[in-house]
């Protein structure tokens, strides 16, 4: 067996984990990229050997030991239910992380482990930092940025367990960019963006170009610790809508889930109820340790990411500033009407009520 790289990637149906394969089989360097997931890719993976098996399979345990896998780059965490329901998703990102990483620990030329996080795990409330760094205290509390919490303390574990594993915990925000399908970037290119009335968060976010430069290094030059990985500088969700050109509709707090429930029906967004909280009081991440422990300057600010994205997908603004007020204001009135369709008054009894109805 050769002394060059031995990697695998869970989650390759993924865009980015597609886009992180063939970058590292492109490289010299690199003997072997296996790929894992229980569904068939759609994207380009050439170069890659594919597994279908779930991550926690006992398949993915003897991969890891007969090929004398050294990186493992776990990306297979989802954020949203969709088809597989509430409990599923969390029985697939934390009890499939702790048996993968379980597998991993057996693995004898091991030396690398890259986890895929996000900033979720710092929550959003009133009382937010104006900017976390990565050894404030996680308090998720439900939903996936739970799950996270708890695969993160997994990947912890097996540090402590196995020395001389290297376990490199990357923290992304929002990611954006071609080839790669989230929960915001629907949101985002939605012909009406719903609001939370009152609130104006600060948003930050990451372009897919970038977060596949700082996988891609992880792997190949070792780095040990948790980094937040965002562009530079911050956006309000305010100034995005008007980027995108697209009319807002302010939408009472109380109404929120209702909004949120329709949205989801209509399948163009699934959004993950726990994280509505993050459109009233949006997350910013601190990003000096990106540059000054890891050695990387993200290539696009989160505008230049927003701009970017918006330019590759081909979202173009649907109207003019002159429109985009009167279209607000008509949305305004439509979601009260789809409000008072979901939960319709209760009929008054009165005299005058009972005798309409004889």
């Amino acid at each position: 067996m050769s002394d060059g790289w031995r990697v695998l990637i869970t989650g390759i149906a993924g865009g980015l984990a597609a886009r992180l394969a063939r970058r590292l089989s492109a490289h010299e360097g690199v003997d072997l990229v296996v790929g894992v997931d229980s569904r068939l890719p759609s994207h380009d993976v050439a170069g890659t050997r594919l597994v279908r098996a779930d991550m926690a399979s006992p398949v993915v345990g003897e991969v890891l030991e007969r090929d004398g896998i050294d990186t493992l780059v776990h990306l297979d965490i989802t954020a949203t239910p969709g088809d597989i329901g509430q409990r599923s998703r969390k029985e697939h990102n934390v009890i499939g992380t702790m048996q993968l990483l379980a597998a991993a620990q057996r693995a004898p030329r091991l030396r690398t482990v890259i986890l895929k996080s996000t900033t979720a795990v710092y929550g959003s409330d009133a009382g937010n930092r104006s900017m976390f760094a990565e050894d404030v205290t996680t308090h998720a509390d439900s939903g996936y940025a739970k799950d996270v919490v708890e695969a993160e303390g997994y990947a912890r574990v097996l540090a402590r367990r196995r020395e001389g594993i290297v376990v490199t915990v990357l923290r992304f925000a929002n990611l954006l960019g071609s080839g790669i399908d989230t929960p915001f970037g629907r949101y985002l290119a939605l012909p009406v963006i719903p609001t939370v009335l009152g609130y104006d968060p600060r948003l930050q976010l990451c372009h897919t170009d970038d977060a596949v430069e700082v996988l891609y290094q992880a792997c190949l030059d070792t780095r040990a610790g948790i980094y937040n990985v965002a562009g530079s500088g911050v956006l309000y969700l305010s100034q995005a809508a008007r980027i995108a050109g697209r009319p807002t509709v302010p939408v009472p707090l109380p109404l929120v889930d209702v909004i949120a429930r329709l949205v989801r029906r209509s399948r163009m967004v699934d959004v993950p109820t726990d994280q509505l909280r993050y459109l009233s009081y949006g997350r910013v991440a601190d990003i000096s340790r990106l540059r000054t422990l890891f050695g990387y300057e993200p290539a696009y600010s989160s505008r230049a990411t927003l701009e970017a994205f918006l330019s590759e997908e081909g979202i173009t603004p649907l109207v003019d500033e002159a429109r985009l007020r009167a279209l607000e204001r008509r949305a305004v009135s439509v979601v009260r009407r789809l409000a008072t369709d979901e939960h319709p008054r209760p009929a008054v009894d009165t005299p005058e009520a009972r005798h309409g109805r004889a």
